[in-house]
C-alpha cells in the first residue's frame, strides 16, 4: 500500500537542488515529480508549490525530512546574502536550492566518480554502480554497503569504465573499512578538519572533499572549487569574495556554480 506524506518547505525547488550538481541518483519522470534514490531507501516526490508530496510504501518520513534538511533555517540564510548584488540576483533564478543531507560514504564513492567527469556520465557511472554491487529494491537498487564492496577485487569493478578514477575508489573502500578514515568522526569536525581527513584518501583532493563535507556532512563552511567556481571568482570576485559569500559559503557556492552552469550569470 502506498502512503502520501505532505510536507510544506519554503525557499525550495526540488528541480534545482536534485539538479545543481549536489546529488546523482534521482529520476525526472514527470514534471516536478522525480524518483529519489539514497542509500537503500526510493521515494516519488512531486512539488506543488511550497507543497512536496512524498510517495512511499512504508513510514520513513524523517528519514526523507533529514535527506531534505528539513530543519534548516534557510530564509536566515538567505538574508545573510543581502548585499552582494550578485547572490541577490541568483537568489531570484535559482535561491531553492536546498543542501541535501546525503550518506558519508555514498557521497565520497559518487564525487570520487565525479573527478574530470559530466554529470550525465557521472549518473550513469553510478547507475552501473548500483546494479552491479547493491542489492535490488522495490524501484532499482541499494547503494552498495562497504561490508560488501571490500569483498571485491579491483577487476570486479572494471564494468565502471571508471579509467583513472578505479584506484581512488579502492582506496577509498579500503581506507574507510579498515577506519584509517573515520566518515563517522567528521561530524564533529571543522570543514578544514574533515577535508584533511578525507584527503588521506589517494586521489581525493580539496574539491572533492570539500564536496563530500558540504553535501554529507552540511558543513556549510566547506566551499569546493571546480573550473565553473573558478570562472565565477575570476570574473566576479577579482578581489575575493564578500562578506555575504562568506557568511555561509557551502550555500553560496552551490548558488554561484548552478548560476553560471546554467547561463544564469
Amino acid at each position: 500500500m502506498l502512503l502520501n506524506f505532505e510536507l510544506e518547505l519554503a525557499n525550495f525547488s526540488l528541480k534545482d537542488s536534485v539538479g545543481c550538481g549536489q546529488f546523482f541518483r534521482y529520476e525526472e519522470i514527470a514534471k516536478d515529480t522525480f524518483l529519489i534514490f539514497a542509500q537503500n531507501k526510493s521515494c516519488y516526490i512531486k512539488q506543488c508549490g511550497k507543497k512536496l508530496i512524498i510517495t512511499r510504501s512504508n513510514c520513513e518520513l524523517d528519514f526523507w525530512k533529514d535527506f531534505l534538511n528539513f530543519d534548516e533555517d534557510y530564509e536566515k540564510l538567505l538574508n545573510g546574502f543581502r548585499g552582494d548584488a550578485l547572490l541577490e540576483k541568483l537568489n531570484k533564478l535559482c535561491g531553492g536550492i536546498r543542501i541535501l543531507k546525503q550518506d558519508p560514504f555514498e557521497a565520497l564513492i559518487s564525487f570520487i566518480l565525479s573527478a574530470n567527469n559530466n554529470i550525465t556520465r557521472i549518473r550513469n557511472m553510478i547507475r552501473v554502480f548500483c546494479e552491479n554491487f547493491g542489492e535490488k529494491n522495490e524501484n532499482g537498487y541499494s547503494f552498495p554497503t562497504i561490508n560488501k564492496l571490500i569483498c571485491f577485487k579491483e577487476e570486479d569493478f572494471k564494468v565502471l569504465k571508471a579509467g583513472f578514477r578505479l584506484k581512488y575508489i579502492m582506496d577509498a573502500i579500503r581506507k574507510v573499512y579498515l577506519g584509517e578514515v573515520n566518515l563517522n568522526s567528521l561530524y564533529s569536525k571543522s570543514a578544514l578538519e574533515a577535508v584533511s581527513e578525507l584527503k588521506k584518501i589517494y586521489g581525493v583532493g580539496n574539491k572533492i572533499a570539500n564536496c563530500v563535507v558540504l553535501f554529507a556532512y552540511n558543513n556549510m563552511m566547506a566551499f569546493p572549487v571546480d573550473v565553473w567556481m573558478k570562472k565565477v571568482i575570476g570574473e566576479y570576485y577579482k578581489n575575493g569574495v564578500s562578506n555575504q559569500v562568506r557568511s555561509c559559503p557551502g550555500l553560496a557556492q552551490q548558488f554561484l556554480f548552478y548560476g553560471k552552469r546554467e547561463g544564469y550569470i
